[in-house]
């Protein structure tokens, strides 16, 4: 039998009943389409939250307190056995292999500028945050640090310049924060969002006056960014050293971008597995629908296989058709999959163009390829009973 005959024959056989042939290759397609669908989102976020991260850098160690074996909850939100100071941070800067130790704190103030006000977040920062952050400013300069202490100077994002200035220049203008009068001195580039934090709506202030602002004993954080020539464990040991002989216990936690990465990492493919699962389940339902239809075709077209092998067909040859059959019966599916995962791309890219939607070509080959598989193992069953079956029985029942 000629392979032109064999796909003939094969197609005749699909459009025989396109309905129920479009209904079997749709379950394939929803199954393809789940799987291929939700991969692609988890490694779009997975990209999203890589590059969000990047933003400060790959070299950064977080120092926050209180021990993460205790009970899980960072010591930023509670109080600690000692408190991270503004000494703290100013020894690690000294370390070597660092370029600078920079102190954090955030909480949330009332911030107005004349007549307008409105509720942002507000950094406690030190005088590097450029450095340690990747920021850049827009308009003005920076903190300077001094001898006398901490000026009452304020950076301010892009969005709260936007909110409580317009159009107008901010540079030396006064605005009130928690209270107290800060004169701007700089407006930052926008930096955009990270995990849900608007960075460009926030007010940055000197950290020491935002210990007094919010009344706080101790650091949230302190952030230190270090050298290309030594590695981040071999920092993190020394930062580790150096705290423990100052604070005499290990009432600390250190956190690397690495340890950050790797957590987020688990925590996807724990989803990606999750997901993948239930659209492992919808591809199975699909793979189903195959059998059913395969064990429904052979059993209609009993007398067709016997006036085949009448004719010589072999047992191969029959063996090879179901099997091009069902494989091509999940291949439609799976490409009709893709071209519903390439709508849905098309439409989330012009409705929400931030969607974290990686679709990239090895995923839609391997929805294909999955799809043949599928297709091949629900139409192992049926094709061996075609080619097993008797010639002469097989004539008998027309």
């Amino acid at each position: 039998m000629r392979v032109d005959d064999q796909l003939a024959w094969t197609w005749s056989a699909l459009a025989t009943d396109k309905g129920r042939s479009l209904l079997t290759a749709l379950g394939i397609a929803i199954g393809i389409g789940a799987i291929v669908l939700l991969t692609t989102i988890g490694e779009g976020i997975r990209l999203y939250l890589m590059d969000s991260f990047s933003q400060f850098g790959s070299r950064i160690i977080a120092v926050t307190p209180g021990r993460r074996s205790t009970g899980g909850i960072s010591g930023g939100l509670l109080s600690s056995v000692r408190p991270l100071s503004l000494a703290d941070a100013e020894a690690l800067g000294r370390l070597p292999h660092v370029v600078v130790s920079m102190p954090v704190v955030q909480g949330t103030a009332r911030v107005e500028a004349g007549r307008m006000a409105r509720d942002t977040d507000v950094y406690g920062v030190g005088p590097s945050l450029d450095k340690a952050w990747n920021f850049k400013t827009q308009l003005g300069r920076g903190f300077f640090a001094t001898e006398g202490g901490a000026r009452y100077e304020a950076l301010i994002g892009a969005k709260v310049r936007e909110e409580l200035f317009a159009n107008y220049n901010p540079l030396g203008q006064f605005v009130r924060i928690g209270g107290s009068r800060f004169r701007v001195v700089g407006v930052m580039e926008p930096k955009g969002q990270l995990l849900g934090v608007d960075l460009d709506d926030a007010v940055y202030i000197p950290a020491s006056l935002a210990l007094a602002m919010y009344d706080r004993a101790g650091l949230m954080e302190i952030d230190v960014v270090f050298r290309e020539s030594i590695t981040s464990k071999a920092m993190s040991e020394s930062v580790d050293a150096l705290m423990m002989a100052r604070h005499g216990e290990q009432d600390f936690t250190l956190f690397t971008q690495e340890d950050m990465l790797s957590s987020l990492d688990r925590i996807l493919g724990m989803l990606k597995f999750a997901i993948g699962a239930l659209g492992g389940i919808a591809l199975l339902v699909g793979g189903v629908g195959v059998l059913t239809i395969m064990s429904m075709s052979l059993r209609e077209r009993i007398p067709e296989i016997g006036l085949l092998r009448a004719l010589g067909t072999t047992r191969q040859e029959i063996l090879m058709l179901f099997l091009i059959e069902s494989m091509l019966l999940s291949g439609l599916g799976g490409l009709l999959g893709i071209v519903v995962l390439l709508s849905v791309q098309f439409i989330l890219s012009a409705a929400v163009p931030a969607f974290p939607l990686a679709l990239q070509p090895q995923y839609l080959l391997f929805g294909v390829l999955l799809s043949l598989v599928v297709g091949l193992i629900a139409g192992l069953s049926p094709a061996y009973r075609a080619a097993n079956l008797d010639p002469v029985d097989a004539l008998r029942a027309e």
